[in-house]
């Protein structure tokens, strides 16, 4: 529930959890497909690329004020570390900017956004969240309504607390089965989007569910949530239960979390879709868009020359261990290049403490700063004219900095299999 409204539980209706969630932040008992209402913003999160820089002289130009600091969250994860003068400035104005603020939740660089904020147990089951980033749909996967909006928008925010939404309809994608092992969300994700294009969710309420998904931990199920931007859809939403209560206590958060509240109501109006995880192969996504994915024994003969574990979408703990399990005992490919950069320091920390990071070192891999880093085109790493594969969530052409490199997502199995390859391999034969 949101801090500023009433208590609503009944509903007269059957309710999708968007619905609630959006009827919750209005002060509704429910709310209809199609209604355009205000909702109360629990958190707002920026970046120091889509925050300060952008955000300070609007504010300036207006005489306005947060309207309050406490439910801001900056994280600064896209110019650090900083290797121009360019990236200096930005970071210096996100830094002065939120000591005048006096911001009491500030990130620097720490880690990336969508992974720091839900590892110091700022999202929760039934909040209303903005963020400055197309991925902060992340959030939703704790059972919140986030997704992410643009410096005008943002402003708006900023000085009210508020912003109008459309309620959605609602794309449930229901997974039956368990995934193979050496088979991932993120796996699941490029099949979605391959099938359905970048805009297959027609920018609605995405809702994942099904066993498969109850299965995953926390950190797989953000890869969902955070990819439903690749799908077109404004949230990605996944209902909260024991697995998310686990995680969200480990982080620290003791207030009281309702995880029976915040579900879809099993007659709410939906539009369901049916998939097996039990047969989904590990898959591949050619230059330059994820909707280009396929099954990865379709591009066996593809040749890498880099190889990147990466991004807030292919970095994580669980992301640093599925790489390590295929590359523990094993080198790298003649003249291959793999890239690490940890999600967060967090993350690293505690595969540097399990062994995980040393098995990556071992087989050779150059580890990098914990940071957006080559996902969103920063540090000049990928080289031109290069065939990468990459556990980043787009590959655009140009998105990782080079135009004429040619960039394939995929799983970080997938992507260690394929530095040890030489070319794009299926993990499975690695980790049978």
């Amino acid at each position: 529930m949101t801090a500023q409204q009433p208590v609503l539980h009944q509903s007269p209706r059957p309710q999708t959890l968007a619905q609630k969630l959006i009827a919750a932040a209005c002060g509704r008992a429910a709310v209809d497909e199609g209604e355009i209402v205000t909702c109360a913003v629990d958190l707002a999160m920026f970046h120091d690329s889509s925050g300060p820089r952008r955000l300070q002289p609007m504010l300036q130009e207006l005489g306005a004020t947060l309207w309050d600091p406490s439910k801001v969250v900056l994280v600064i994860d896209h110019y650090v570390p900083e290797s121009d003068d360019e990236s200096r400035r930005i970071v210096r104005i996100a830094r002065d900017w939120a000591a005048g603020q006096q911001l009491p939740n500030v990130y620097d660089s720490v880690g990336i956004c969508h992974v720091v904020v839900p590892q110091h147990g700022h999202i929760r089951p039934g909040m209303f969240c903005v963020g400055g980033d197309s991925h902060s749909p992340t959030g939703g996967a704790f059972g919140a309504y986030m997704f992410g909006i643009g410096s005008t928008e943002m402003l708006g925010v900023a000085v009210t607390g508020q912003i109008w939404v459309k309620v959605p309809k609602t794309l449930m994608m229901r997974w039956r089965g368990r995934l193979a092992p050496g088979v991932t969300a993120k796996d699941m994700m490029l099949r979605m989007i391959g099938r359905y294009g970048m805009n297959g969710g027609r920018y609605q309420a995405v809702e994942f569910c099904g066993e498969a998904v109850r299965a995953l931990s926390m950190q797989e199920r953000m890869t969902l949530s955070n990819m439903s931007a690749e799908l077109g859809s404004q949230v990605g939403l996944i209902a909260p239960d024991e697995t998310t209560e686990a995680y969200l206590r480990a982080a620290g958060v003791t207030q009281e979390l309702d995880l029976t509240r915040w579900h879809s109501d099993a007659d709410a109006d939906a539009e369901w879709h049916d998939f097996d995880a039990s047969t989904l192969a590990p898959q591949v996504a050619a230059p330059h868009s994820p909707a280009n994915a396929r099954d990865v024994d379709q591009y066996g003969d593809v040749p890498v020359q880099v190889a990147y574990i990466g991004a807030c979408t292919g970095a994580k703990l669980e992301d640093l261990r599925a790489a390590a399990s295929v590359l523990r005992g094993r080198r790298l490919a003649a003249g291959m290049r793999l890239m690490v950069a940890p999600a967060s320091q967090q993350d690293q920390q505690q595969a540097d403490q399990e062994g995980v990071m040393q098995v990556l070192r071992e087989a050779g891999a150059d580890v990098l700063p914990t940071s957006c880093g080559a996902c969103a085109g920063y540090g000049g790493s990928i080289p031109d004219g290069a065939s990468v594969i990459s556990t980043t969530a787009r590959n655009f052409k140009g998105r990782m900095g080079s135009e004429t490199a040619q960039v394939y997502l995929a799983s970080p199995y997938t992507v260690a299999a394929s530095a040890v390859a030489g070319r794009i391999a299926d993990p499975r034969e690695f980790t049978a």
